[in-house]
């Protein structure tokens, strides 16, 4: 079988303008600068997908085993600002983004989105960039993605570590309801019927209001979480063709790796947020007890954006369970 075509690793700052005006990403949008908020990666590149599509990535550090960061839907790094470059100290560290999202190409093929497909996504990236039997850390919808990784290659995945997220059919559980599951397809419907309006209407809101709402609401901590942070995901979200981002939140809505947690055979760690409205903590202790062998920790007084609003403890347990369960070094503190 012929292997995906693989862009060579580059200097990222000195070829950012050249990459962006290539491989766009969001069609007819200006973008950001930085690929990635707030973290300085020294190598990147794109990676064919199976039908084509353009997969980047980003790397830094060295050391193995390697550290492969998952991003959950609409995100193109912001989990990682601060844990990217704590891990890096001994670890090769790569982050990719979603198809259709960040400076990924968009997808050929809208049908394409499914946890299945971006497992498959991941697992092409660590092939053609040699890494074998990663620690996949993932955030929100992203634990769908690792979880469906481990399913579909359980020899290729070295440990697990498991972000404010759950095991699937995360539109029957937002907010403790299924009501997104149920206006999902409606939504759907008239972003595909009216793709003009959609695109107008898509991030209208500002972010600093999107803030303060979430804040108010307790969608966020905000005696924690820091405005730069938020408003980076916003911005990123707002560029995002909606329907691709409709369409990939009802196949994971569809998706349920319930069945095969106590499959699951390497070291895992669960984190959970006590205050998470997104995944609700009580699936993740459920997901913990069917893990066998997981460890479990819950995070006081975070939201499900729990790794920028308390990112030194999150850090500090993740080097104690690549410590404690893989033998790694843990950085001082």
């Amino acid at each position: 079988m012929d292997r995906p075509a693989l862009r060579e690793d580059r200097p990222s700052r000195d070829s950012q303008a050249a990459l962006r005006q290539r491989h766009p990403g969001h069609a007819g949008k200006r973008r950001r600068e930085i690929s990635s908020p707030g973290v300085e990666y020294d190598r990147e590149g794109f990676v064919d997908a199976a039908d084509g599509t353009q997969l980047f990535y980003e790397e830094r550090g060295q050391g193995e085993p390697a550290v492969v960061l998952t991003d959950g839907i609409g995100c193109d790094g912001f989990a990682w600002r601060y844990l990217a470059p704590r891990l890096a100290q001994h670890h090769r560290v790569l982050h990719w983004h979603f198809r259709g999202h960040g400076r990924s190409g968009p997808p050929i093929d809208h049908d394409q989105l499914s946890i299945e497909d971006l497992a498959r996504d991941l697992q092409r990236i660590c092939e053609e960039r040699d890494i074998v039997r990663p620690v996949i850390v993932a955030h929100s919808m992203g634990v769908q993605v690792a979880l469906e990784t481990y399913r579909q290659h359980p020899d290729s995945v070295g440990a697990l570590i498991l972000m404010c997220g759950t095991f699937g059919r995360i539109t029957s559980t937002f907010h403790g309801t299924d009501l997104l599951d149920q206006v999902l397809p409606g939504l759907i419907r008239g972003t595909r019927m009216f793709p003009g309006v959609a695109r107008a209407v898509w991030g209208r809101v500002p972010a600093a209001m999107a803030f303060r709402v979430a804040c108010a609401g307790r969608e966020l901590d905000g005696e924690r979480i820091q405005q730069e942070d938020f408003q980076r995901y916003w911005e990123h979200a707002a560029l995002m063709n909606p329907d691709v981002f409709l369409r990939m939140l009802q196949f994971a809505g569809d998706h349920d790796a319930r069945g095969f947690l106590a499959n699951i055979e390497v070291p895992t760690l669960v984190v959970a947020a006590e205050h998470d409205t997104f995944t609700p903590m009580t699936l993740a202790e459920e997901m913990a007890d069917a893990i066998p062998d997981a460890e479990l920790e819950v995070v006081d007084g975070a939201s499900h954006a729990a790794p920028v609003e308390q990112p030194d403890r999150i850090a500090e347990r993740v080097e104690d369970f690549l410590s404690s369960r893989l033998g790694l070094v843990r950085t001082p503190a």
